[in-house]
């Protein structure tokens, strides 16, 4: 099978690292490695643009405290990437990520709209084909607090117990990093409705899919931090906003805060363990695993998941998608535990102690084998 060659500028990004990490997923997509120092060496960004069947163009600067830094900064980005195709005569197709900003007096909205312009006449030039993103505000796990969007920063501080602001409680268009992306993969393999603004030259205005207050946000991330933080409980999660924005709080969880211990209840029978109250519908399920054998080793990107150690020693790691660090935690059934697992990060439990591991496991979504949402990647 002939593989889609496909690079992206600002790879390291938000957006970028998620639909890097997306199209990585894809057996028909060979991602063509970008880095920032391509910009300052034309030889190499040259190189870059000649593999590529398809180029995104994410790589911008959107924060500084002269607003010609950034105009003039967005403006060179583009010049440079058209260069580096003339000089190789060559013709990927170029998706652009614009901006809602194009329609206001600034000059972060003005670098977007003479960048698209840019690329519009290099498109009628060169004969290759240029498409415009018009990218309202995004939200969604690993954004930046204080850069990427307010629900990052209240996202980080309501998990570290810290007191958000709200400035102007007006309210806010957003969309999912993960419906953005299938938006981008959409436009590469040409199956989103475009509207022509050249010869070879088109734009999709992207509308929000969720309209909140700020207010809004804030209360649904403080019962998140209640319910879920303080006393293990998982909100409903049918709603798909809120399950995109827990998905993303959860991401913000301090390391610290797992393994969390289980009330045991003990009297002369035995003892009884509550392992998992919900708002939500879902699967639970147990394994057994014998001394010295690793389970798991998979990542899910959209689903919420507990391992629940119950008796037996065990380590469960995990490893966050395209980072090296991994995270530890030993867990003893004799104090039952539990660890959740965030999206996008791959984890694993194996059996540290001498006898049998017996581990509960609950998944807000019964495992269906047509769209199973696991991906192999070992921790370590």
């Amino acid at each position: 099978m002939e593989k889609h060659r496909i690079g992206i500028t600002g790879q390291a990004g938000f957006v970028g690292n998620h639909l890097y990490m997306t199209l990585s997923l894809r057996d028909d997509v060979e991602l063509v490695p970008f880095e920032r120092s391509f910009f300052h060496e034309m030889d190499a960004l040259a190189q870059f643009v000649s593999k590529c069947d398809t180029v995104v163009h994410l790589a911008a600067m959107n924060r500084h405290e002269d607003e010609n830094v950034i105009y003039d900064t967005n403006i060179k980005l583009v010049e440079n990437l058209v260069a580096a195709c003339n000089k190789t005569n060559a013709t990927p197709h170029i998706v652009f990520s614009s901006s809602s900003q194009e329609l206001r007096d600034n000059l972060y909205g003005q670098s977007k709209k003479e960048g698209k312009q840019r690329f519009v006449d290099w498109a009628e030039e060169s004969g290759g084909k240029f498409t415009s993103l018009t990218i309202p505000n995004v939200f969604g796990p690993f954004g930046k607090p204080n850069y990427n969007s307010v629900v990052a920063t209240f996202c980080h501080k309501v998990a570290h117990n810290e007191e958000p602001t709200i400035i102007n409680d007006g309210e806010v268009g957003l969309i999912y990093i993960n419906d953005l992306v299938k938006v981008f993969i959409d436009t590469i393999y040409g199956s989103q409705e475009e509207s022509p603004i050249g010869q070879n030259s088109y734009e999709v205005n992207i509308e929000p899919k969720h309209y909140l207050k700020v207010s809004r946000i804030l209360e649904l991330l403080n019962s998140f931090k209640k319910n879920y933080m303080e006393n293990g409980i998982f909100p409903s999660l049918e709603d798909h906003f809120e399950k995109s924005l827990f998905n993303t709080f959860r991401c913000y969880i301090p390391i610290s805060h797992y393994p969390v211990k289980y009330t045991k209840h003990t009297d002369p029978r035995g003892s009884f363990v509550e392992i998992a109250r919900t708002q939500t519908s879902g699967q639970f399920s147990f394994s057994t695993t014998v001394p010295g054998i690793t389970r798991g080793n998979h990542f899910h990107t959209r689903k919420a998941e507990r391992f629940a150690v119950i008796k037996g020693k065990a380590r469960i790691q995990l490893r966050k998608i395209g980072t090296t660090e991994v995270i530890n935690y030993d867990l003893d059934g004799d104090e039952p535990a539990y660890v959740d697992m965030p999206i996008w990060y791959t984890h694993n439990i194996t059996n540290t102690g001498n006898r049998e591991l017996i581990t509960l496991f609950w998944i807000n979504e019964p495992y269906d084998p047509e769209d199973a949402d696991t991906y192999f990647e070992n921790v370590e």
